[in-house]
């Protein structure tokens, strides 16, 4: 671990501004907020991430979790992954999202983690994570060592020739579902980022991994109202039955009536290098009669762009039944 500058703001004027005075050009690599701390110290124990400057924002007002007078829900950004799990809002309202944060990580680190820094945690491929090797995440221009390489918990939607690292997040696949927002504080004002929007495609710029800015913050998030009626579900795959990440995952919120599926959304994890919202499947779905063979038509839809390499083809299959399993599950008792 390098050293670093080390500053505790009780503002959020006071941490924009110590980080858009350390940041540079590189997308704010030399500086960094620093709330729980469950990824961001390993990185710097690894040296992948080398802040110049750390922010720890934890004495801001950003803990809690509030209803909007539109039915919506407002999650602070500092709110903990074990708090907003149990919130009975959350499990009332969004439990795909209560969920997709169970399943995830272990208890002592859901107590530790925030909602804005699990938003913002980084891929576990293992070339990112070892410095002797080449990933042009880390260090672009360097190659992928991926691509031919240790690729089985990889992505096979979104990738590029220069990265083929997958989102490590349950939360955020179920935020995906739920089109939530992300409202952001900077050096320029305030702004509001549709999530899936915040996410970008590796492309030939695999180190720019979000829209954020140097000197932005992550205030919160907000969720739109539940639909009546709707039901959603989070399914993970993976290796064992905790502490594990997805091999594939599917959060799934849909309105069902008279058998017919009125309103679908869909987002799929383990298999994107983002949060991968399944808007081919929403098509396929929207206004058709519940139904496996529908069910599966979906699957196929969103697995069809797929590009698997070569120790992770067996994602393409896995995530055709996950979804359907899940989409199974949510319309069964409507």
């Amino acid at each position: 671990m390098e050293m670093f500058g080390f500053t505790r703001a009780t503002s959020a004027a006071q941490a924009i501004g110590v980080a858009a005075q350390a940041s540079t050009a590189q997308q704010g690599a030399q500086v960094r907020f620093m709330a729980g701390g469950t990824t961001l110290l390993d990185l710097m124990k690894l040296n992948v991430e080398q802040p110049q400057q750390v922010v720890d924002i934890n004495h801001l007002p950003f803990d809690s979790v509030d209803a909007m007078s539109d039915g919506g829900l407002k999650i602070g950004a500092l709110v903990r992954n074990a708090d907003l799990a149990h919130h009975p809002l959350v499990q009332k309202n969004y439990p795909v999202l209560s969920q997709a944060l169970l399943s995830g990580a272990s208890a002592q680190l859901r107590n530790m983690a925030t909602t804005s820094g699990n938003l913002l945690q980084r891929t576990r491929c293992m070339y990112f994570r070892d410095t002797a090797m080449a990933c042009n995440k880390r260090e672009p221009g360097s190659g992928c060592s991926a691509i031919g390489g240790a690729n089985r918990n990889l992505a096979i939607l979104g990738t590029s020739e220069h990265c083929i690292a997958s989102n490590p997040s349950d939360m955020n696949v179920a935020l995906t579902a739920l089109e939530a927002s992300i409202h952001i504080e900077g050096v320029h004002g305030a702004r509001v980022i549709p999530i899936h929007d915040f996410y970008l495609l590796p492309g030939s710029t695999p180190e720019k991994e979000t829209a954020l800015e140097p000197g932005d913050l992550v205030t919160h998030v907000s969720l739109p109202a539940a639909a009546v009626g709707s039901r959603s579900i989070y399914l993970k795959l993976r290796d064992r039955a905790s502490y594990e990440f997805a091999l594939a995952s599917a959060a799934v919120v849909v309105t069902v009536k008279s058998g017919t599926i009125q309103h679908a959304r869909i987002a799929m994890g383990g298999v994107g290098t983002r949060p991968w919202r399944a808007l081919a499947a929403e098509q396929v779905l929207e206004k058709t009669s519940v139904a496996d063979s529908a069910f599966q038509r979906a699957a196929d839809a969103v697995l069809r762009e797929a590009r698997p390499q070569s120790g992770n083809g067996f994602k393409v299959e896995l995530a055709k039944r996950c979804l359907v399993s899940a989409l199974r599950t949510a319309t069964q008792t409507l």
